[in-house]
């Protein structure tokens, strides 16, 4: 942890590194754990019980924030707002340019949910949270009829042992051979139709799990390795004969292994799987293979060479020097490969244990989480298992399977009802308002075109409008890009319509109006800007100061430009350069310490 005159701030862990740069609408890598209670949730009642839980976890008042090397987690003192649920699951949490926390809690009826980004938590610490909230709750809804306020952890757990990176503490210089990924054939992949941005198809089902495990202990294995084996099937029975290697994801909690009580990200993985015969298969066979694999894998030593094989990654003295910009397409590419190489994902978070005085208060438990494929979720309370898919595809034939499997092996299955309210597209509406803007600018320049081939050929002049259209297409765009964050946005107006006007200038027959006047307008236009944002925004200094310092270093190229020759008319050139120095040396005299203490977090490596 580190500290500044600020705001406290901290390190990405190893598996949360990846998740800034691949997160997006495709998938949003965010969870959600709910709770459904026997009674309506009381939003105002949750919201005090939340107030309390962030006093407990601090850890989870934190934004993301964009240093030059990697993503960065800063505590803030945004507040968290319960609200009534509006919008479809797993949402956008994290929003590019956006300062906002990476949680929500929010209620329908009888349940809350808490939704969370994934580079803020793991399951374990997201399921932690929730105990807490759900104690909390309950504590200030029936306190007054004798509900004691019992501890869900241990009391002697301190903020440095939640915020602990677990990853970086046992990590071991991996010997040279270990750790290698183990060669499979390239699994079958589920296609079809997918269900669009905010429609994540979701099934649940709530099974027994006492009979769930007398079932499991008849094949001699875990629950979650029978578990496993049903699904490898319900995917096969939808799979082409050609396509017969089905490889599921995993997640392991690495703290069953390696002493933790971060709540930070510290899991790993395994993808056990089957190749399925061309004929008839038993199912004896897949459960043989899978449980073998599972034992193979979940050991300390394997566990640990994996989680040090990709921390040597992260170590690596070159590729920490490399900029962000160069790494988030490097973590793209390669996310998009390690999807290739599973067809689906089981995740079981395990039994959610509350005092016996709260249990009667309470139906369930749940947990599903957003992907752009199909996954399947569970955890238990008390007797009843939930089992949650989560799907990015229409079709919920591999659903049924499942379901229709356990069933056949004499597991009973409740199925539960869709309980999500009407969405406001608000999202959509802004997206359609785009289409039509970019559509119209379009169609501007084609008439402007037309109009002058047709009635005035001998007058050149739709280049101008195409100019000008073009300018206001750019200009919009990286406002609607941007819109989170009005400096930034800033900034990108200032390169493109510098950049702009310069090869306007060029290809119209170099006159020198570029440098001469509009560079230097344009910096001091932003530089003015930028003053009335901080003040009406009311932004606090680490918020402004990089985009000040970007701005002015941007103004002195003016000044340059000039000391080599390249501007005619100077007087515009000398102003932009002194008001830049000036702006800086403001930085450096009046917020000296804030401005090192925010390099040295955007710099970190």
């Amino acid at each position: 942890m580190s500290e500044n005159r600020g705001a406290r701030w901290r390190r990405l862990d190893n598996a949360a590194k990846i998740f800034p740069s691949t997160s997006g609408r495709r998938d949003t890598r965010v969870f959600r754990f709910y709770c459904e209670l026997k009674e309506n949730i009381d939003g105002s009642v949750l919201q005090t019980a939340l107030d309390r839980t962030l006093e407990k976890y601090p850890v989870y008042r934190s934004v993301m924030r964009k240093g030059l090397f990697w993503y960065y987690l800063e505590n803030s003192d945004l507040p968290a707002i319960v609200s009534a649920e509006k919008d479809p699951p797993c949402m956008n949490l994290y929003i590019r340019d956006r300062k906002n926390l990476l949680f929500q809690v929010n209620y329908y009826q009888k349940r809350m949910n808490f939704e969370v980004y994934h580079a803020l938590t793991d399951g374990t610490g997201a399921l932690r949270f929730l105990k807490e909230l759900v104690k909390n709750y309950l504590v200030l809804r029936h306190g007054g009829e004798g509900l004691p306020d019992l501890p869900i952890t241990d009391a002697d757990v301190t903020i440095q042992d939640l915020e602990n990176d677990s990853f970086s503490k046992y990590y071991k210089k991996p010997v040279r051979g270990s750790g290698s990924i183990m060669k499979r054939r390239k699994p079958c992949r589920i296609t079809g139709a997918k269900a669009g941005y905010g429609n994540l198809n979701v099934t649940e089902g709530v099974v027994s799990s006492s009979v769930l495990r007398e079932k499991a202990r008849a094949c001699g294995v875990s629950v979650t390795v029978f578990l496993s084996a049903v699904l490898l099937c319900a995917i096969h029975k939808e799979m082409r004969r050609s396509q017969r290697d089905v490889v599921l994801m995993v997640p392991v909690n690495l703290r069953k292994f390696f002493p933790s009580e971060s709540m930070l990200n510290f899991f790993g993985w395994i993808e056990p799987g089957y190749q399925f015969p061309e004929g008839d298969y038993e199912f004896e066979d897949i459960v043989r293979t899978v449980d073998a694999f599972f034992k193979q894998e979940l050991t300390r030593e394997k566990l640990g060479s994996h989680m040090s094989m990709y921390m040597k990654l992260e170590q690596h003295p070159i590729l920490r020097f490399v900029p962000l910009e160069l790494k988030n397409p490097a973590l793209i590419l390669a996310n998009q490969f390690a999807e290739k190489d599973v067809t689906a994902i089981l995740s079981n978070v395990g039994v959610v244990d509350m005092p016996q005085e709260y249990r009667p208060y309470i139906q369930r438990f749940g947990v599903f989480i957003s992907t752009p494929k199909l996954q399947l979720s569970m955890c238990s309370f008390e007797d009843d298992v939930t089992l949650s898919f989560a799907s990015a595809f229409q079709s919920k034939n591999i659903e049924r399977n499942f379901f229709r499997i356990l069933r056949e092996f004499g597991v009973p299955v409740a199925m539960i009802d869709d309980q999500f309210p009407e969405h406001i597209e608000t999202e959509k509406r802004r997206k359609t308002f785009f289409q039509w803007f970019s559509f119209t600018c379009i169609a501007a320049a084609v008439i402007a075109v037309v109009i002058n081939m047709i009635f005035t050929p001998s007058r050149d002049w739709f280049p101008i409008v195409l100019g000008i259209t073009m300018s206001m297409w750019v200009a919009l765009s990286i406002g609607f890009f941007k819109r989170h964050n009005l400096l930034k946005n800033g900034i990108w107006q200032t390169v493109i319509f510098s950049v702009g006007c310069v090869l306007w200038d060029y290809f119209t027959g170099w006159r020198g109006w570029s440098l001469d006047y509009a560079f230097p307008a344009i910096c001091l236009t932003v530089m003015a800007s930028f003053g009335i944002i901080t003040k009406l925004q009311k932004l606090r200094a680490q918020d402004y100061m990089i985009y000040y310092l970007l701005i002015g270093i941007i103004g002195l190229v003016p000044l340059l430009f000039w000391a080599v020759g390249l501007v005619d008319v100077h007087y515009l050139s000398v102003i932009c350069g002194g008001v830049s120095f000036l702006l800086m040396a403001a930085l450096v005299i009046f917020r000296g310490g804030d401005l090192a203490a925010e390099l040295h977090k955007k710099l970190h490596f």
